[in-house]
């Protein structure tokens, strides 16, 4: 009896030994038993610093682990348990990280290690720490955030340096492809549904879709989207004057919580499936044209910093949209006549050319009249130059006004003008022409009080007809000019085509 109270005393002494060896350790010291048929298990041992984190006497444990066991973060519990029954059936050193909650109710991560033994009855002893690893793994998370920021960042400076290479390079003509691959990337890499480019009239009252990417599956509203009033929309015509005069982003985080005087604008969007949206200004020489947005279809969180990447895109939009427009006013400058605002000769011959082309390839009929104002230089000298500027203009207003969009009016040079009519046949151009003679004819023609007699004459010349000489631009006006000629001839105010004269 003696001899087994001395025993008992030592085990005693041992525990407190250990617990006193382990309470300057920060993690749980511990020895895990796990029956052979893994029906029950304990902790033979356990520090004491389990009561201090979890709150649970080691005296329990020493019977059965179930309360460590309950406090284990339901999406890593079952995974916890497989890796314990791979690791007695392995004899493998068990490690494993998972979530356990405090007594404060809070869940933090823990980090295992131990070493299995197996028992002469089969069950398994695991000798082992865990400690709390929560520090690292929100250094850990703070780190792969911080590197999907720079990822980001990077991703975004890169994909702005791709664009505005290309809008730096753009070719005249192009800037619709431009902004089509605009809105590709944009939406893509923010991974919205809809992307878009809007135009406002000049009175705001109106706006119309211009360009717009959708994602797969979802659909394209550009077709409705076409000179929308927006009249009746009056707190969306505030957020519209918010971006005219106060350069803001327009942000929708949710469209089902948009103010009740949004209830037109809430039912259309929701009509149209969107869920949130931005829209940023566009300006071109300092005054809002319209607006740059994505739209998103279902609820997301979105960047902190979107609305200040989605200007740096707006931006680059509105440098590109003011490049072109320069260029296209350049453009105008060089290719129409200052004076009448009709287009010059640097413009009608590329035109022929074309014009020539389809004729060649697909059997396209046009014919090319020249017109002169006949005695001019007689108007010139009787009422001075300004009174020769304005027959000039007032016979150009006459040539757009009887002639169609598709035609090719143009001023050649001097009183000379000459018009191309487009998808006619030859037989039908002198009458045409007639009633522009006519036209000029009725019009009244009073300059600094004095009436002026104005008539025109013209020469006509089909495409049809060069069958004898290589057909081309030059080739035409030469036939053209011929005939004129020969209706000044004929007495002025008339017509000379390969018919003969003709007059009103």
């Amino acid at each position: 009896m003696a001899k087994r109270s001395n025993n008992g005393q030592k085990s005693a002494m041992s525990v407190g030994f250990f617990q006193k060896l382990a309470s300057g350790t920060p993690g749980v010291l511990f020895t895990y038993w796990l029956s052979a048929d893994g029906q029950s298990h304990r902790y033979p041992f356990v520090s004491n610093q389990v009561k201090v984190l979890f709150g649970i006497d080691p005296s329990v444990l020493n019977e059965n682990a179930d309360e460590v066991f309950s406090l284990i973060h339901p999406d890593d519990a079952d995974a916890i348990l497989e890796s314990i029954q791979e690791s007695a059936l392995t004899l493998n050193p068990w490690r494993y990280r998972a979530r356990l909650k405090l007594k404060t109710g809070n869940y933090e991560w823990f980090e295992a290690h131990s070493e299995p033994e197996r028992q002469p009855d089969g069950s398994t002893i695991w000798y082992g720490q865990f400690h709390n690893i929560q520090h690292y793994k929100e250094l850990e998370q703070s780190l792969r955030e911080s590197e999907a920021e720079f990822s980001f960042q990077a991703g975004f400076q890169k994909l702005i340096a791709r664009l505005s290479t290309e809008f730096i390079n753009l070719g005249f003509g192009t800037i619709d492809q431009c902004i089509d691959e605009l809105l590709t990337s944009i939406g893509e890499f923010f991974e919205v549904d809809r992307a878009y480019l809007y135009r406002f009239s000049e009175d705001y009252a109106r706006m119309t879709n211009t360009h717009e990417w959708c994602r797969e599956g979802v659909p394209s509203l550009i077709d409705t989207q076409q000179e929308v009033s927006i009249e009746g929309f009056h707190w969306w015509h505030e957020q519209i004057d918010g971006m005219v005069a106060g350069n803001r982003v327009v942000f929708i985080e949710d469209v089902d919580r948009l103010p009740h005087e949004a209830a037109p604008e809430r039912a259309l969007l929701q009509e149209q499936g969107v869920s949130s949206m931005f829209c940023v200004p566009i300006r071109v020489r300092g005054k809002v044209t319209g607006f740059f947005g994505v739209d998103s279809m279902r609820r997301r969180t979105w960047r902190e910093d979107q609305a200040d990447l989605l200007i740096i895109v707006s931006g680059l939009l509105s440098g590109a949209l003011e490049r072109h427009r320069l260029e296209e006013e350049l453009l105008n400058q060089s290719i129409r006549d200052p004076l009448t605002g009709l287009h010059n000769r640097r413009y009608l011959m590329p035109r022929l050319d074309e014009m020539l082309g389809r004729s060649n390839r697909r059997g396209e009929k046009f014919a090319l009249v020249m017109f002169d104002i006949d005695h001019f230089k007689r108007i010139n000298d009787s009422i001075g130059h300004l009174g020769g500027d304005y027959i000039l203009q007032r016979f150009a207003e006459i040539l757009i006004r009887q002639t169609r969009s598709m035609d090719v009016v143009s001023r050649f040079g001097g009183e000379e003008f000459i018009v191309v009519f487009s998808a006619v046949e030859h037989g039908d151009v002198p009458q045409l022409v007639l009633r522009i003679l006519e036209a000029v004819h009725d019009e009244r023609f009073v300059f600094d009080g004095q009436a002026i007699a104005v008539t025109v004459s013209a020469g006509v010349a089909g495409i049809d007809e060069l069958t004898d000489s290589p057909a081309s631009p030059d080739a035409l006006i030469s036939l053209a000019d011929h005939r004129l000629y020969l209706a000044k001839q004929a007495g002025r105010g008339c017509l000379v085509d390969a018919s003969g004269t003709l007059r009103i």
